[in-house]
């Protein structure tokens, strides 16, 4: 998803690589393929709860992935999640807020930007949360699907997170990627809300009037545990996002 986006909003100065072009697993692929260049490496294992039960897989990718995208680059734009927080902080989270993640995912992603920066010092990693887009599986997807499918629809309302537009994120990282900025940056969509008023943002804006309610996190038990303040905010010169409305308007009008 976010791979497509920052591909389109590359144009011409950037070679899109797809899991089948390159799998990031396979160290003497990616050394021949990458040797030299600057990368952004969006390439990751996102199933936050098939990590519970995986991390083998999980880890492959994101720590033993990156490491190997790292090593072969020149420079490496690493992107992030929130999900290396615990989501215990009364406010938003800035680049040098102690990382703890709770999740096989998170622990995967963390050890990925350590691998990234280990063996390239001069790389950026740049954390952002709750992706939506074309050309993936995402939350706004499956609010209007559930829509349709249901009467009623219950969503988390103590869950509080920075909705991100993957258009919007991949301009930034191309912009990122010809700079010289190297360690962290927090970059995300504008604004913050729970995921309760996200769904009832995505339902207002698409006209559908099936009734949603709102719900606490153990009401609706998942394997992994999830982050109560993925709230990213940022300390350092980060790009600021349009607020996560817009992003919301732009995937919609691209919907339709």
């Amino acid at each position: 998803m976010l791979g497509q986006a920052v591909t389109r909003a590359a144009g011409d100065r950037a070679v899109g690589l797809t899991h089948a072009d390159l799998d990031v697993t396979d160290a003497a692929a990616v050394s021949a393929a990458l040797g030299g260049t600057t990368v952004i490496n969006c390439a990751a294992y996102t199933h936050v709860d098939g990590a519970e039960a995986d991390p083998g897989t999980a880890d492959a990718v994101n720590e033993r992935g990156a490491r190997n995208v790292a090593e072969a680059a020149a420079r490496v734009v690493y992107v992030s999640t929130d999900y290396v927080f615990d989501g215990t902080k009364a406010g938003a989270y800035v680049e040098s807020d102690p990382v703890n993640p709770l999740s096989a995912y998170g622990r995967s992603k963390l050890a990925g930007e350590r691998a990234t920066l280990t063996a390239s010092p001069h790389s950026l990693i740049v954390r952002s949360s709750w992706l939506f887009g074309p050309g993936g599986h995402n939350f706004v997807a499956t609010m209007l699907r559930l829509a349709e499918e249901q009467e009623r629809v219950s969503v988390v309302d103590d869950q509080v997170g920075c909705p991100t537009f993957t258009g919007h994120l991949a301009e930034a990282l191309v912009e990122l990627a010809v700079g010289s900025g190297h360690g962290f940056l927090h970059v995300a969509g504008g604004g913050a809300c729970s995921w309760y008023e996200f769904a009832r943002a995505i339902f207002e804006r698409s006209g559908v009037d099936t009734e949603l309610r709102p719900c606490a996190t153990e009401q609706f038990p998942r394997p992994a545990p999830r982050p109560a303040n993925s709230v990213l905010a940022s300390e350092r010169d980060a790009p600021a996002l349009p607020a996560w409305q817009e992003g919301l308007d732009a995937y919609l009008a691209v919907r339709a």
